[in-house]
């Protein structure tokens, strides 16, 4: 079955076995996928890629819920009430 490949780097698990940092830095700050009999196993990505992945990600669900919340009613609240 092909598959699509998501990264211009590749290599073998074997090559990630023998070399795991120079495997990672192959990919020169962009995923390296790994395969597994010529087929994508999984994809291997620096650790300051996956944090920006992560804020990314954080961001997306942050903006969603502030659209969420902008279409809720207001309700006035007297703080000077509970002092």
């Amino acid at each position: 079955m092909p598959n699509i490949i998501h990264s211009t780097m590749t290599a073998s698990i074997t090559e990630l076995k023998t070399n795991p940092m120079a495997t990672v830095n192959s990919g020169e700050g962009y995923p390296v996928a790994i395969l597994n009999r010529n087929q994508p196993a999984f994809y291997c990505i620096p650790a300051a890629l996956y944090e920006q992945m992560l804020d990314y990600i954080d961001d997306q669900e942050l903006a969603n819920l502030v659209k969420e919340r902008s279409e809720q009613t207001l309700h006035d609240v007297n703080l000077d009430r509970y002092v």
